[in-house]
């Protein structure tokens, strides 16, 4: 079949032009591959294109060499990838055909071929193994676009086979069947037996990798009973999250959550119990320090009884943690969104804070001694101006200055 769509049409820059007819002048066969392919089956215009090609690197490099076509970030080149930037607009990544050789369920040893079926046995699952020429040909060796109108995901091949090259394809194939799937449970039996089976792999795949397509699928479609399927296959303790996780909460911050955008932790907070499983799971995921912040005030805050008017929640909220930690409103907007308080969450996006009118110089001019009274008294008279409900002037508050240094000392 042949692809013939408006967005198959608008990939076609000048750049892209170019592109093509180097390979062809060369006689190199080049054309769309995985995501890209999937993406305009579906109707979508792909954000990131990928292309691959029957020239070797050594190839690539001495055609884009003869042309003064720049090449960049060659890191990829002993996987077969040369990036070209054409007309300093463009970057075009683009990857000889291959075989892995060699896996050892995180990397491989490859080696080029011409061979596009066998490129395309190599990938993971069917939806990311076809080809796309030019022309708007479409290359299909292993019935993707049959899978894909289906709404099935399936491995290439041996389900087995394809995790052990590389254990990550698991947590892909989770990712992917959150985007294509018709439903929640549509999973194929053999396919979650072969993840049972080979899901101690995980152990050794990076934290990195994994919290990036984890982050993927807890903000996914079906993502509350993504999850419960693979702690039933016994992913947990290989994603950090201990053998009890609490599973329901996770699916009613789903629930409740849904349409507002959290980031990937504050869904994950919800599988959390306590600070030391923040801990276990930042010492596995190798997340942010920011995110694991964010989980920590998530759940230090998350039963807290919210006051009428409930804005002064979030003020006082934001008034008592601020000094110590400066982009508490990020973190109290994710705790609105994990809550599912879509009123007051809409109220406080809108919120612009007052500044406390006192500063470490104030309290200097009035030769408030450094250390801990120093501390004490500024956290004081912040507590003043919280309850005069941030109405106490700059003057009201320096008047209290030395009356509050004296109780706290």
């Amino acid at each position: 079949m042949k692809i013939d769509t408006p967005e198959f049409h608008k990939l076609f820059t000048p750049e892209l032009k170019q592109l093509k007819t180097l390979f062809d002048k060369y006689d190199f066969e080049l054309r769309i591959a995985g995501g890209a392919v999937r993406d305009l089956l579906t109707g979508k215009t792909p954000h990131d294109l990928d292309f691959a090609t029957t020239a070797t690197p050594a190839q690539m490099k001495e055609m884009f060499e003869k042309e003064s076509i720049r090449m960049i970030n060659n890191k990829g080149e002993k996987h077969g990838t040369i990036t070209a930037r054409i007309n300093d607009k463009e970057n075009f990544e683009v990857t000889t055909l291959r075989i892995d050789v060699v896996t050892d369920g995180r990397h491989a040893e490859v080696e080029f071929t011409k061979d596009w079926q066998l490129d395309a046995n190599r990938r993971d699952l069917t939806i990311n193994a076809m080809f796309l020429g030019f022309d708007g040909t479409l290359y299909d060796y292993f019935h993707g676009k049959e899978d894909l109108d289906a709404r099935r995901v399936r491995f290439v091949g041996s389900a087995a086979e394809r995790i052990r090259e590389d254990y990550l394809r698991i947590l892909r194939y989770f990712r992917f069947y959150g985007r294509i799937a018709s439903g929640p449970d549509c999973h194929e039996a053999d396919v979650l037996q072969a993840i049972r089976e080979n899901v101690d792999g995980l152990k050794d795949v990076s934290g990195e990798r994994i919290w990036m397509e984890l982050s993927k699928i807890v903000c996914g479609r079906f993502n509350g009973p993504i999850m419960a399927t693979m702690l039933k296959l016994g992913m947990g303790p290989y994603m950090g999250l201990s053998e009890t996780c609490n599973v329901e909460e996770f699916q009613l911050v789903c629930g409740r959550a849904e349409g507002l955008s959290p980031l990937p932790i504050t869904f994950m907070t919800g599988l959390l119990t306590s600070e030391d499983e923040v801990y276990t799971l930042n010492k596995r995921l190798k997340m942010s320090n920011e995110e694991t912040k964010t989980a920590l005030f998530i759940i230090k805050h998350r039963q807290d009884t919210i006051i009428s008017p409930p804005l002064r929640y979030c003020m006082d909220l934001h008034n008592d943690t601020v000094a110590k930690e400066p982009k508490v409103k990020d973190r109290i907007t994710e705790l609105l969104k994990y809550r599912g308080e879509v009123k007051l969450l809409e109220e406080f996006r809108n919120w612009t804070p007052q500044r406390f009118p006192i500063t470490g110089h104030d309290l200097f001019s009035k030769n408030v001694p450094k250390g801990p009274v120093f501390a004490k008294t500024l956290n004081e008279l912040r507590q003043l101006w919280k309850e005069s409900n941030y109405s106490m002037s700059k003057e009201e508050l320096l008047d209290r200055i030395e009356e509050v240094a004296k109780k706290v000392s």
